[in-house]
């Protein structure tokens, strides 16, 4: 029964997807940014479809369970985003407006007059972004596999969930994005209100209850304190997390730049804020584990467990499409945010409409390669995406720079060994296990890229002042 839900589900949220145009998209522009014309409630949904992801749905209670209050950092780093982004983002709009950016490369490339920057800029967003959606192919057969307890029926659904995805994001692109957002948000939000109530309900006498009991019987998980989810991590999560919000991210670009007006964004950024405190519930229902449940369990199958002890099986079923949505629709958004760069950025075709048809083949490559590494090799980029964020956090020294510094603005091959420099501490730090009392290896490296890159520039034009100085000489 709820594989049968589960398919069901599945088909729903691609015909959500295919209503966002009645025609298919036609070229890159209409594809990528839905030719600037999303308004307002869409743009809304658009932009909130990046904040409810697998990792809430099933990584926030397994971090609750594990973590306790740790979890919480979840909470203020996107509205601290936000307020980078509600005076940056209509800049970046204004400018990919005039330009005609489609991709997070194409403004790299553009500020900074270098092809170069602009090829490793993409090929470090593709690297980084392809175990992200790999994530999502395989939170979703997860969620199959423990709410059906079989690992046939999580292939299945992996492998229709993913046709189906590339079948929509072809045809409409970041437009059919938007509108499965709007499906996968109310089914979410429903059910994560109604699992948050029940289950501390049915195991602990209510919210009130659960917090009460746990407060006596483990009282450690109700505050941040040294071991492994230390202050330190927390603060310095909440940090990285944070700069994320700087669009370090390929596949928040073309959510932005498809805004109708500044006006949409910054209403967006004023009041997006209020989508974090939904993360509430999902941690209510790991701290109502952490009293049921043993430390053997996996945490990130912690609320589809509880679910299936405390509830019926077809409000599990209706739980596990929640589920499928918050796999499907962040990844159709990571899709239209990595081929769009590799097709522009990377392939390079001579005219517009091959570059529009090597992006279609891409979306197909692209969810191949995921779904083939989630089903055979699931551990295989596992550490590729340990590196994602702060890998990609390198790249916000570049983005502010761009934006907002002109005459200071600095040399590109300065920022090209800035970056690799960064990316190069974190992968030494994260690859090799390397801890520093917790600070997460993207601070480390985002400092260590900002030191190189003042070093250089003062080199730079310390020695262009002297040759400035010679040649003045000569002419006299």
């Amino acid at each position: 029964m709820t594989l049968t839900i589960a398919i069901i589900g599945i088909i729903v949220i691609a015909g959500f997807g295919f209503a966002g145009k009645r025609t298919p998209a036609k070229s890159m522009e209409e594809w990528t940014v839905s030719e600037r014309k999303i308004g307002s409630l869409t743009m809304w949904f658009l932009q909130a479809g990046e904040i409810y992801t697998t990792f809430t749905f099933l990584g926030l209670s397994g971090l609750a369970f594990a973590g306790g209050a740790a979890a919480f950092y979840a909470i203020p780093y996107v509205p601290l985003a936000f307020i980078w982004l509600y005076f940056m983002g209509p800049r970046v709009w204004r400018l990919a407006k005039k330009r005609g950016y489609l991709t997070q490369a194409d403004f790299f490339e553009d500020r900074y007059k270098s092809r170069v920057l602009g090829i490793i800029v993409a090929i470090l967003g593709v690297v980084f972004l392809i175990p992200y959606l790999q994530l999502q192919v395989s939170g979703l057969g997860t969620i199959v596999q423990i709410a059906t307890g079989n690992a046939a029926s999580s292939t299945i659904s992996m492998v229709i969930a993913f046709v189906m995805t590339i079948a929509f994001v072809m045809w409409a692109g970041l437009k059919g994005t938007a509108m499965t957002s709007y499906f996968k948000d109310a089914i979410m939000v429903l059910v994560l209100l109604v699992l948050a109530i029940a289950l501390p309900a049915h195991f602990a006498g209510g919210i009130g209850g659960m917090f009460h009991e746990l407060a006596v019987k483990f009282p450690a998980k109700l505050s941040i304190h040294a071991g492994g989810y230390s202050p330190l991590w927390f603060i310095s999560s909440m940090a990285i997390s944070t700069i994320g919000g700087l669009l370090t991210t390929p596949h928040s670009w073309p959510a932005l730049m498809s805004a109708k007006s500044e006006e949409t964004l910054r209403r967006n950024y004023m009041f997006l804020p209020l989508y974090q405190i939904g993360l509430v519930l999902p941690m209510i229902v790991g701290f109502t584990a952490i009293l049921v449940a043993t430390k053997k369990l996996n945490p990130n199958g912690i609320l589809l467990t509880l679910t299936s002890l405390a509830l019926p099986h077809w409000v599990l079923g209706v739980t596990v499409v929640a589920g499928i949505a918050a796999a499907m629709v962040p990844a159709a958004g990571l899709l239209v945010g990595i081929t769009s760069s590799l097709a522009k950025n990377i392939v390079r075709t001579k005219s517009p409409k091959a570059t529009f048809y090597v992006n279609q083949v891409a979306v197909v490559v692209v969810t191949g390669i995921a779904l083939i590494f989630a089903i055979a090799a699931p551990t295989l980029l596992a550490n590729l995406l340990l590196l994602t964020f702060s890998g990609l956090a390198q790249l916000a020294p570049g983005i502010v720079a761009g934006v907002y510094f002109k005459s200071m603005r600095p040399r590109a091959v300065n920022l090209i060994i800035s970056i690799l420099v960064g990316e190069v501490i974190v992968a030494y730090l994260t690859l090799g296990g390397v801890t520093l009392g917790g600070i997460s290896p993207g601070i480390v490296g985002l400092v260590g890229n900002l030191i190189v890159l003042v070093a250089l520039e003062i080199v730079s034009h310390t020695l262009g002042g002297r040759q400035s100085v010679g040649k003045s000489e000569m002419a006299s």
